[in-house]
């Protein structure tokens, strides 16, 4: 099953595949169904692409070789390197990711926190925390005077946390989701730690953003989330978000061009299907509309003179998914068994599909940074 639709294909897109004849993996786009292989001495990795002054022109009129359709490599199993088949759409970019930017979904990043990760208790301070500022949290701009008093009236009733200063305040919350090279893309399994038993899925969009902090493209995302290992302390924020497949991005960029733009990711409606080896399945959605802080305003807060990515960044933008549904326990709500599909979908974005496994037993990382420059120099590249 191809994961972009006949419409969607008509797109300028950018992506990585496996190649089981170089032993490594070539920058590909989509023609006519087909997936292109457009790997060259100029631009061997999808990094020097996105740095270009016009990245879709260059796709657009790059020469290449096909390497079968779209529909076949789309379902040739990921991690057999005999085949040909989908990586993350990213090579030499940081993996960064946003948290907290929907104020709507800021009242589960307290739960979490406030009930030191027991599901148990969680459905006890929803009520509370909503009965304070039912939805006065809709549509508020962070950092603005509406968001300070809604920020003041939790304090009053004792409910302050740490996640209400990034989510409605001034400053965003950015961290490093993934290590250069480690994100899986479309067909991988995704990772949990062992150590969790509170968890979701969390459906983003990812921008694609040049080391001159101009945003080119966007993608989809899985930001893996450890609702118990967070909610424990926000100390083990790295320990919950990064570990091995827990980053999942794809299935391509969509450049912007002509016919997309960053206005059609701040239109942009995602949707989420769970589907359990048990029968189960949940659906969700997050409205890009609703986010408290602009995409260019949380490049602005993650890449600048403050910081700089000579490479480029992946940014996940953060989620208005929480998810209340109880799947086994009254009142415990949602967490993964191993197994599930994940599907995250968005009109004009395609279908980021995964598969749901402990990060032990999901495939090891070890084609870093050296193996690729190693692979790219046996292939004359660089």
């Amino acid at each position: 099953m191809a994961f972009l639709t006949e419409t969607e294909q008509a797109g300028t897109w950018l992506g990585r595949v496996w190649s089981p004849e170089v032993g490594g993996p070539c920058v590909v786009t989509l023609r006519g169904g087909e997936v292109i292989d457009i790997t060259s001495k100029t631009t061997p990795m999808v990094r020097d692409i996105c740095e270009m002054e016009d990245p879709a022109a260059y796709v657009m009129a790059a020469k290449g070789l096909s390497l079968g359709s779209l529909e076949e490599i789309a379902a040739a199993p990921v991690g057999d390197k005999t085949q040909t088949h989908f990586l993350a759409p990213c090579d030499l970019q940081a993996v960064k990711a946003c948290g907290v930017t929907f104020a709507g979904s800021m009242v589960e990043r307290v739960i979490e926190e406030r009930t030191k990760g027991d599901p148990q208790r969680a459905e006890e301070i929803r009520a509370r925390i909503g009965a304070v500022i039912g939805e006065s949290l809709r549509e508020i701009k962070a950092g603005s005077p509406e968001a300070q008093a809604v920020k003041a009236a939790l304090i009053e009733e004792g409910l302050w946390s740490q996640y209400l200063e990034v989510g409605i305040g001034p400053d965003a919350e950015v961290f490093s989701k993934a290590q250069v090279l480690s994100a899986v893309g479309y067909g991988a399994d995704v990772g949990l730690h062992p150590v969790s038993t509170w968890n979701n899925p969390e459906p983003e969009v990812v921008l694609s953003v040049a080391s001159t902090g101009r945003i080119v493209g966007a993608t989809l995302g899985n930001d893996v989330n450890l609702r118990d290992v967070e909610g424990r302390s926000a100390l083990l924020l790295s320990k919950a978000k990064d570990n091995n497949a827990s980053a999942a991005i794809g299935p391509m960029i969509r450049l912007f061009d002509t016919g997309f733009s960053l206005d059609d990711v701040r239109a942009a409606e995602l949707r989420l299907t769970v589907t359990g080896e048990d029968g189960f399945e949940m659906t969700g959605h997050s409205s890009m509309k609703e986010i408290s802080r602009d995409p260019e305003d949380l490049v602005r807060q993650t890449l600048g003179r403050h910081h700089q990515y000579p490479d480029g960044l992946m940014l996940y933008l953060g989620t208005l998914f929480a998810p209340t549904q109880d799947r086994d326990v009254p009142g415990e709500g949602f967490t993964h068994k191993l197994g599930d599909i994940v599907e995250i979908t968005a009109p004009g974005l395609g279908t980021l599909r995964n598969r749901v496994q402990l990060s032990t037993t999901c495939d090891e990382w070890h084609f870093g940074t050296s193996q690729l420059m190693r692979n790219l120099a046996a292939r004359d590249l660089l």
